[in-house]
């Protein structure tokens, strides 16, 4: 009897609760509130149908000068073109040295005294130089390089087209390179021209900024000595 009645009242307890919980949520709208959370408010918008585009060709035309507007049109032809064959020039890699000619030290010596005398008899007020010819300065490079200390202080900071006078008044155009401090393309012109070779002693006087009266002392022994 006694667990009956503590059922009973367990029961009786639990009942009171729910009542209360349930007017307290009558109190403040919490069923409503729910019922309005489980059914969706809005309604989702339908697909916009994209139409596709369908481009309209039209025929336009073509503005002609009032010249050729009555003339027919054109028509162009294929025409086959030859090709142009350039022969190359076939150009040796190895140089032909048998036909060289070099002089003696003592002959090389003798033909720089007599420069370096013709030098000294020169007007001091230009600057002048000596060179004694190799054979990178008549044959094959045909490349003269010039003392860097006379290059600096006296020719031009940049390339330059150096004019070489000889002592018959004939000019020679040659190319001055400042970085490499020498004379290049046209100097080759000069070389052959006055036969120059190996030994020979050139005497150089800037008689302007860009311009050499150049003095040629032959060595013994040459061609061009002995005609002398």
């Amino acid at each position: 009897m006694v667990v009956a009645r503590q059922e009973l009242s367990y029961e009786e307890c639990r009942r009171k609760r729910v009542e209360e919980n349930k007017k307290r949520m009558e109190a403040l709208n919490l069923p409503q509130l729910s019922q309005a959370l489980r059914t969706p408010s809005f309604k989702p918008s339908p697909r916009k149908q994209v139409k596709p585009r369908t481009g309209e060709k039209q025929l336009v035309v073509v503005r002609r000068s009032s010249r050729v507007a009555n003339k027919p049109a054109p028509v162009y032809h294929e025409v086959l073109v030859e090709k142009v064959i350039i022969p190359r020039r076939r150009v040796s890699k190895h140089r032909d040295l048998s036909n060289r000619v070099y002089a003696s030290d003592e002959a090389r010596a003798e033909a720089l005294e007599k420069a370096e005398k013709l030098e000294s008899g020169l007007e001091p007020d230009f600057p002048t130089l000596t060179k004694s010819m190799l054979q990178s300065h008549v044959t094959g490079g045909f490349w003269l390089g010039l003392p860097v200390h006379f290059c600096k202080r006296n020719l031009p900071k940049r390339d330059e087209v150096m004019t070489l006078i000889d002592e018959e008044g004939q000019e020679y155009p040659a190319i001055y390179l400042a970085r490499k401090t020498g004379l290049s393309g046209g100097w080759k012109g000069f070389a052959v021209a006055h036969k120059l070779v190996d030994g020979d002693a050139l005497v150089f006087q800037l008689v302007r900024p860009t311009t050499f009266k150049v003095y040629i002392i032959r060595v013994k022994g040459s061609e061009q000595s002995n005609k002398l």
